[in-house]
């Protein structure tokens, strides 16, 4: 089975992978999570996937109308794509692209998952919003951080992890569900007061949106 495509076949619907000017061209932030890499976590998608060819200079701000960038944290700690419905849902109010997230946003979701997979507890964006704020520090990289004067409400999830930052791949649109809808660049909420500080609610969003 064909992993990634390959540029000659697609070149009628590919397009050019465009850098928005995020992330400044450095080495320390060009892919290394090669071919080899994404056979490992291909069984995480869908079996008609499309993988792009590993590309040794891209950078994950990136862009383009036909494909999309993902981080490989999330599969690599148990997702598979599409992403659950409370995940899902995490993104669809922050407005921000799963590339954005840094681990410890996808190790508390995924925690999340499980305690209302396990559990059977109804839990929501209200819920994760009463124990965390959304926060950015300028990168337009977002973590979730704790409320003032609050423990971590999920243990371990603030470790380092080692070049997170240059583990990405990118998928074609086209080829997996609702990837056509997925963001087409960065979000930087600039219409919001402070975007260093975005709180995770309901009023926040549909004022913003």
């Amino acid at each position: 089975m064909l992993l990634r495509n390959s540029p000659h076949k697609d070149s009628k619907k590919d397009s050019p992978l465009k850098g928005q000017g995020i992330i400044k061209d450095s080495p320390t932030e060009r892919c290394c999570f090669t071919d080899v890499h994404v056979d490992r976590i291909r069984h995480c998608f869908p079996a008609n996937t499309v993988f792009k060819s590993f590309v040794p200079t891209a950078l994950s701000d990136f862009v383009s109308d036909v494909w999309v960038a993902f981080p490989a944290t999330p599969f690599t700690i148990g997702f598979s794509y599409p992403f659950p419905d409370f995940t899902q849902s995490f993104f669809s109010l922050t407005g921000i692209s799963y590339i954005q997230a840094m681990p410890m946003i996808w190790r508390v979701l995924y925690t999340f998952e499980r305690i209302i997979e396990q559990e059977g507890i109804d839990l929501g964006m209200a819920e994760l919003a009463n124990l965390y704020d959304l926060t950015t520090f300028g990168s337009h990289r977002y973590l979730l951080k704790r409320k003032a004067g609050e423990d971590h409400p999920v243990f371990k999830v603030t470790k380092n992890d080692t070049n997170w930052k240059r583990r990405f791949f990118f998928v074609r649109r086209d080829s997996i569900p609702d990837g056509k809808d997925l963001p087409k660049e960065w979000a930087t909420h600039g219409r919001i007061e402070d975007p260093r500080r975005i709180t995770i609610s309901p009023v926040s969003y549909n004022e913003d949106h």
